[in-house]
């Protein structure tokens, strides 16, 4: 079935219907358009928000930085952000792959049913101005068929008339004979004008107009085609992106089960653990025997109570309870014992690295000068002389610092067992040599005056229960243990491990005959029991 068959005497309503499916092409393209608006704005407040809850993320040095729920959190602004950006996208698509693409096609549709009307309107017309020339030799074919009847009748009357000369007689009978045959060439151009506008108007319902209806059917049909396709276009440009978006919302699921509550703890009571000790009882200070105030003896200079913490100023508030912001120092003495350790450990590691790489630097340029010696061709040796003696200076100020630090560190170290803070530190010409875990070179064996404290800790693990191992390890080379505290091992030597390395480089092992100490963790393998 077509419209040229079924619908040929519907030529308005086929010019309305078309003209409507066009309005809704339009339509729906304003609809798309809105929604991409929706998608934009919602894409745009979800990166604001994720912006303005991750104003912090720069700020690495946050304690609450490490905590694994902060870090989700962090992870799921991120996922958001990720999540915004594929709502632009959806957005995007739809622009470039709807909007667009219908507005295009629209815009050949209109055009071409311009000129298919057109075409109709054409052909209407000449139908009409045959028509018109129809009517008008029918009605002149009318005219003269009745002047041609007066005639004869004025030319049989005269005929008749005893009183009519046989002029007048014969002058009406041309008259009648003339009349008669123009209303013959009359009849005659009528009857080809009615045969030519019959064939016309055949030839305009059988074949022009319906041809034009069946090109608007086409048409119409295309872009139904053409919009249904639209409408799926909105469904799948959605469903192309909803992978990454389900990877995103799986992100931000994995975030939640990231969170460990028992790691933050930990983490919490590593970042804040002062080290001091619990205050012992304050004495009773009887005046009325005249005793002296006397504090009560502590291992290793332990505040008593609240005021020695404060430095016995009673003005202040108890120390647990202290708001006050305390003076930031170089050796991190504001700091309590435990975490100026450990930042004192941190710092030693960063001036480490900065020195290994003024030395290796140091040897680089070393190398060149002597291929540049060797070589005039490919440089002037004397070229590197500033960089040498800048490095060199770098090494000298970055060691003074190490010498520093690791002077404070000893301090800080001498209450217990975070004395040990390195296995590295560097000869003269910028090597690798390994420390002992009081600072000294391994392969040295003068005593130093702060072996006297090791000696001290290490009767206290004469006087306790041996320690059960938690793991063993094999050495991976030879390792002198020369200075107090360490132990000796030889390559392929199977030692307990009975402490594991607190991040300082150094990891306490037992050999089977009881003897105990500290070797460089980087010389073993180690395998803990499960």
């Amino acid at each position: 079935m077509d419209w040229g068959t079924e619908l040929w005497d519907q030529c308005d309503i086929i010019e309305k219907h078309t003209q409507s499916g066009l309005e809704l092409v339009e339509k729906y393209v304003k609809f798309v358009k809105e929604r991409t608006e929706i998608e934009q704005s919602y894409a745009k407040q979800l990166r604001n928000l994720s912006k303005k809850y991750n104003q912090k993320r720069s700020n690495k040095d946050e304690p609450d930085c490490r905590l694994s729920s902060y870090q989700s959190f962090v992870d799921i602004l991120n996922e958001m952000n990720d999540y915004a950006g594929q709502r632009e996208l959806i957005a995007e698509n739809m622009i470039m792959n709807i909007c667009i693409d219908l507005t295009k096609y629209l815009q050949e549709l209109k055009q071409e049913r311009k000129t298919y009307l057109l075409e109709a309107k054409k052909a209407q017309q000449s139908l009409e101005s045959t028509y018109k020339q129809l009517d008008s030799s029918k009605k002149r074919f009318e005219r003269e068929w009745r002047e041609a009847e007066r005639a004869a009748q004025y030319a049989e009357k005269t005929d008749q008339d005893i009183n009519a000369t046989k002029a007048d007689v014969e002058k009406a009978k041309q008259q009648a004979h003339m009349r008669a045959r123009v209303a013959e060439d009359c009849k005659n151009d009528y009857a080809a004008q009615l045969q030519k506008y019959n064939k016309e108007q055949s030839q305009f319902y059988f074949n022009d107009m319906p041809l034009i209806f069946n090109k608007l059917q086409d048409l119409d049909e295309r872009r139904i085609r053409k919009l249904g396709h639209g409408y799926i276009l909105f469904s799948d440009t959605e469903k192309n992106v909803m992978p990454i978006i389900g990877k995103c919302l799986e992100g931000i699921t994995k975030a939640g089960t990231n969170v460990n509550e028992k790691n933050d703890t930990m983490l919490i009571i590593e970042q804040n653990k002062s080290g001091f000790e619990r205050p012992g009882d304050v004495e009773f200070e009887d005046y009325s025997q005249g005793i002296n105030r006397a504090s009560s003896d502590s291992s290793l200079g332990t505040p008593k109570g609240p005021m020695d913490l404060l430095g016995k100023n009673k003005s202040k508030n108890f120390w647990l309870f202290k708001r006050s912001k305390p003076t930031v120092t170089e050796d991190f003495g504001h700091l309590p014992p435990e975490q100026r350790r450990k930042r004192l450990q941190q710092k030693l590691e960063e001036i480490s690295k900065e020195l290994q790489k003024e030395a290796d630097q140091s040897e680089a340029l070393g190398k060149m000068k002597d291929v540049y010696e060797k070589n005039p061709q490919m440089g002037d040796p004397a070229s590197l002389a500033t960089q040498i003696s800048q490095t060199s200076q770098n090494i000298e100020r970055l060691r003074g610092e190490l010498n520093k630090y690791e002077t404070w560190l000893s301090e800080a170290g001498a209450r217990g067992d975070t004395l040990r803070y390195r296995a590295h530190s560097f000869n003269n010409n910028g090597a690798h040599e390994v420390l002992s875990p009081d600072g000294a070179h391994s392969d040295e064996s003068t005593p130093d005056p702060s072996q006297a404290i090791y000696a001290e800790f290490d009767d206290d693990f004469e006087d306790e229960e041996p320690a059960a191992p938690i793991g063993k390890c094999t050495a991976m080379y030879n390792f002198p243990g020369a200075s107090e505290g360490t132990i000796s091992m030889q390559e392929g030597e199977v030692l307990a491990v009975v402490e594991e390395d607190k991040g300082d480089g150094w990891t306490r092992v037992r050999r089977h005959n009881g003897d105990e100490g500290y070797i460089p963790t980087s010389y073993v393998t180690i395998t803990l029991n499960k």
